[in-house]
């Protein structure tokens, strides 16, 4: 009797496990195939051979300078990091702007990067925070304070979504759009894409008012991402990329594995992309709809943009990790020009730029950071209320938490002037308005007084009085 065939004789033989395996072992023992029958219908299941990475890094464009030593630090970190990321295979293009820091690991693609990679979506270059955007409306003459006052009525910061009494109304063609994606249709996807409408999170997301330096027009700008939403769908996105990683190349970084485009993962994949870009930008547009409502006043003007996504031309995935899109082609919805925010005591920049061969169609997204919360925060000195008093004076800044937060105040961030003086010396964009800041609302420090320390607080003093 013909000794039977086994999974392990198939990886002796230099077969990877997968899927595929258990069908094959019953057909060649059914077929009782051996010898040249067994490889011959073996060879359809063999791996290609592994991707290799660059032999060396791709060239990429440098649209940032070192303004003094901190700073140099910081550039000296991005560069390495763009350095180790442009050896991925996929990678034929790259660019980092003048906002650039620093976003995790050596390899790691920073924020103010842009990497272009033919065929092929990247999840860990667009983050969690899939489509962090920002959309301005102009409210005409309307008085900036009631702009705020309302905004903060209907607007929601921090932690977790609205309970059903706040939640706004789910457009039916959105959720139909959710189910008919594998990736978004499951119940806590789509639960978290109904709670989290019309909330804006926490860290630098922030709803600005200010008027136009152009027509005194006064404006509110949200700035927020995906949210429960966008972070869903890119554990789902990297979970299929690291098969892929493990099966095609297994050289490449974790953080920069990729789906093949032409997959039925990678259609599916950069459709769910579509829909969440649609979902946020609904999320922007309750928000600032709700305060023309609430002051039954008209909207004269709205556009938005995003700046952490994936943009596709032909066979090209530009994958923009803080990054903002001036090139047109990018944007199937343009309706004006694209916004960068600074910091909530600099105007938001309205600009208008062409693609170079060095901005590869893209600006800067904001003014970024030159060193990291903990270590800003240790780099302050005297009372919270005194630096949040000496940084804000004239503006009416709100944290939603009604708890300072010191890391999102203007000093945590790199000199606006240098920015902007880099995005002129380096064709990043010509700006033709500026919105002058009047006040700001952002989540604050939320977790002070998150439930779970108030009774950690409450627990303690039960226990000293025991």
């Amino acid at each position: 009797m013909k000794t039977k065939v086994t999974g392990h004789d198939l990886i002796a033989l230099g077969y990877r496990q997968g899927k595929w395996m258990k069908e094959a072992i019953v057909y060649i023992n059914e077929n009782e195939l051996e010898g040249e029958a067994m490889a011959l219908y073996l060879e359809q299941f063999k791996s290609p051979d592994p991707i290799a990475l660059h032999a060396k890094s791709i060239d990429f464009s440098i649209n940032i300078k070192a303004e003094n030593e901190e700073e140099k630090e910081n550039v000296d970190k991005v560069v390495n990091s763009m350095q180790t990321l442009m050896r991925t295979p996929t990678l034929v293009d790259g660019a980092i702007m003048p906002d650039a820091c620093p976003a995790g690991p050596d390899g790691t693609i920073p924020v103010g990067g842009v990497a272009v990679a033919k065929n092929a979506i990247h999840p860990g270059m667009h983050s969690a925070d899939i489509c962090c955007s920002v959309m301005l409306t102009d409210f005409g003459k309307a008085d900036p304070k009631a702009i705020l006052d309302a905004a903060h009525a209907n607007t929601h910061f921090g932690p977790g979504g609205r309970d059903r009494n706040s939640q706004f109304r789910f457009p039916k063609a959105l959720l139909e759009a959710f189910e008919a994606n594998y990736f978004l249709n499951d119940g806590n996807m789509i639960q978290a894409a109904r709670s989290h409408l019309g909330t804006q999170g926490d860290g630098n997301h922030f709803l600005f008012v200010g008027q136009s330096k152009k027509t005194g027009n006064t404006m509110l700008v949200t700035h927020h991402g995906s949210r429960g939403p966008g972070a869903r769908l890119y554990t789902k996105g990297m979970k299929i990329a690291e098969r892929f990683r493990k099966e095609l190349s297994p050289e490449t970084k974790k953080q920069n594995a990729w789906i093949p485009f032409e997959t039925e993962e990678g259609q599916a994949y950069w459709d769910a992309l579509q829909v969440i870009r649609q979902w946020t930008k609904t999320n922007h547009e309750v928000i600032h709809n709700v305060v023309a409502e609430t002051l039954e006043i008209d909207i004269e003007n709205r556009y938005w943009n995003e700046h952490n996504f994936v943009f596709k031309d032909g066979d090209l995935f530009y994958h923009a990790k803080g990054a903002t899109p001036l090139d047109k082609k990018f944007m199937p919805d343009i309706t004006g020009p694209r916004l960068i925010p600074l910091n909530m005591s600099e105007p938001v920049l309205i600009v208008e730029g062409d693609t170079t061969k060095t901005n590869l169609g893209f600006a800067p997204h904001g003014a970024g950071r030159n060193v990291s919360r903990t270590q800003h925060r240790k780099s302050k000195t005297g009372t919270t209320m005194d630096i949040f008093n000496e940084e804000t004076k004239g503006l009416d800044i709100r944290f939603f938490s009604k708890e300072i937060d010191i890391t999102e105040l203007p000093s945590a961030y790199k000199n606006a002037k240098a920015v902007r003086a880099q995005m002129d010396e380096f064709n990043l964009g010509k700006v033709i308005d500026e919105v002058m800041p009047y006040g700001c609302i952002m989540a604050g420090d939320w977790q002070k007084n998150a439930p779970w320390k108030i009774r950690r607080r409450q627990n303690k003093r039960n226990k000293n009085k025991s």
